[in-house]
């Protein structure tokens, strides 16, 4: 099943079911009026949230025209957002740009932090920021949506109870952060709203894309209207969805509705850091990752930070070529006195 929530007058938006294509989309409000209520009462919405999208696909309902401009994020708030960083090259190579060994223990036990949850970005909404000077950066993840998950839950019972796949763009502060984990308390300032792809999908609707609690397919990211990068999710990822799961829950119980991120979307691609798609490589999910590259490489970043009017546009495409999520499509903007 695909999902979207449009805005209206109500902070939680409504959810509306969306066909496989895209193309249609029809209001659930009789079934589940909210992203939320649906996963609070799963088990008992299920069978009919299916029965609605296999209608609408069939062209049974009287839908109207899927619009990602009419979109919230799929949960325009939630209780838990907590992103990990499951592709260890990625820090591997923050760590190595500024002369830093890394911890053993970073390739057995995940990182992760509590990110915003009361204020998500819309996936086509400007990224409004009072400053340009901060390191704007954006960062292409994949994040799962999870039931209820009992504390100390195994990670082979965590992938099962996994129930929305999405998209995001984890916007960061990267002037800022330095800063902050000197003062040993971890990211806040430096951790705005993040977005989230216009379309929640269930697992199933992967396919054989879904495996081993991985997505197996590449998330591209265009910047300025030039591919930026495309690297292989399946790939690099060393911990998987249920692995991520079980982490968050190591001491404590998930409501359902949690969101866990992947953290940014890295690939090895052979070498000790990879290359950008202009030198034929998968290139990056960041602009950091591409600045540790060169500053490896050359002894400085030359690729600047985001700058004011700058524009980013993420999105995974199936193996036929058709957008499973839609798109997240945003430009930086000023927040205005």
């Amino acid at each position: 099943m695909k999902f979207a929530t449009y805005k209206n007058d109500t902070r939680d938006g409504q959810l509306m079911m969306v066909s496989r294509d895209l193309s249609q989309a029809y209001s659930l409000k009789d079934i589940a009026p909210t992203m939320q209520y649906a996963l609070d009462n799963w088990a008992q919405v299920e069978a009919e949230l299916k029965n609605v999208y296999e209608q609408l696909n069939d062209n049974q309902l009287n839908a109207e025209g899927f619009s990602p401009q009419r979109c919230e994020s799929p949960l325009p708030r939630a209780y838990q957002w907590a992103d990990g960083s499951a592709y260890v090259n990625h820090v591997e190579l923050v760590r190595k740009a500024r002369g830093a060994e890394m911890p053993e223990s970073f390739w057995s036990d995940p990182l992760m932090y509590q990110g915003g949850s009361d204020d998500f970005i819309g996936p086509t909404e400007d990224i409004i920021l009072p400053s340009d000077e901060w390191g704007v950066d954006f960062e292409g993840e994949i994040a799962v949506v999870t039931d209820d998950v009992p504390m100390q839950c195994s990670p082979e019972d965590a992938v099962q109870r996994i129930r929305l796949l999405m998209l995001v763009n984890d916007v960061s502060l990267r002037g800022l952060i330095p800063g902050e984990l000197a003062k040993g308390f971890g990211f806040f300032q430096s951790k705005p709203a993040s977005a989230f792809s216009p379309v929640a999908v269930t697992p199933d609707e992967m396919g054989d894309a879904w495996k081993d609690g991985k997505v197996h397919l590449p998330l591209r990211t265009t910047y300025n209207g030039e591919l930026f990068g495309k690297p292989e999710a399946g790939e690099d990822m060393t911990f998987n969805f249920g692995e991520l799961v079980a982490h968050a829950a190591k001491s404590r119980n998930l409501g359902a509705g949690a969101i866990i991120g992947s953290g940014t979307v890295s690939n090895k691609q052979g070498t000790d850091h990879g290359s950008a798609v202009s030198e034929g490589g998968r290139g990056y999910s960041c602009i950091a990752e591409i600045r540790m590259i060169e500053t490896i490489r050359d002894g400085e970043p030359t690729t600047p930070f985001m700058q004011f009017g700058d524009k980013v546009h993420m999105e995974m495409l199936d193996k036929n070529g058709d957008s499973i999520f839609g798109a997240i499509d945003q430009q930086l903007k000023p927040l205005k006195a």
